[in-house]
């Protein structure tokens, strides 16, 4: 679940409200209801979801979020799994009562760790998390971007961080060069698939 929040925590850092649920959405829908990991996830992903619709001008779905998330963040500690709720909860406020202020001002940062965790701060199982939600967000094909995890998720078992590790940690920090980056990705995936099925055809009969 770490993972999971570092990720969103960084893509909502990044201006991505939207896309930021989906790190959470999985971990979330497999936690039993009013336990505190569920609530806490439920509230963030609402409170993104209530600056999403404050920066599409929707103030009545903002403030009606904002409140709902504000009521599953109460009563939790801060910070909560390394993120300051407390400053959370004080954005949500806010929003519930003058959502045109995301209009005024930048949406308050996520803190976790007392840091406004970005992107290029993610380590690779987080990053990984990243990867295929920014892959679902600018439409791109998840199969390759899974694929090179894989082979990252090996390169660094056996001791390597080379090769799909540097790309997909590219991915998902290159932003306006990303198309670009996920080009290179599908590439040097296409090519390890052909290396290994002509491995493989060595020892068929």
């Amino acid at each position: 679940m770490d993972s999971s929040i570092r990720a969103g925590v960084a893509i909502y850092n990044a201006g991505k409200y939207h896309a930021a649920h989906d790190a959470w959405e999985e971990p979330w829908l497999g936690l039993d209801d009013g336990t505190d990991d569920e609530r806490f996830l439920h509230g963030l992903i609402q409170f993104t979801a209530a600056v999403y619709h404050a920066r599409t001008r929707n103030w009545s779905g903002a403030t009606g979020l904002a409140e709902s998330a504000g009521d599953y963040l109460a009563g939790l500690p801060s910070p909560y799994r390394g993120v300051d709720v407390d400053a959370a909860r004080r954005a949500l406020s806010t929003l519930a009562t003058d959502p045109e202020a995301i209009e005024r001002r930048r949406p308050p940062p996520l803190r976790y760790e007392g840091a406004a965790l970005a992107l290029s701060d993610l380590r690779f199982e987080a990053a990984a998390v990243a990867a295929l939600v920014l892959a679902e967000e600018g439409g791109y094909d998840a199969a390759p971007v899974e694929r090179a995890i894989t082979l990252a998720r090996e390169e660094i078992a056996g001791g390597e961080r080379t090769l799909f590790t540097t790309v997909v940690m590219e991915f998902v920090t290159a932003d306006a060069a990303r198309s670009l980056v996920y080009r290179r990705l599908v590439d040097h995936v296409a090519r390890r698939n052909r290396e290994d099925a002509d491995v493989e055809g060595l020892f068929e009969d």
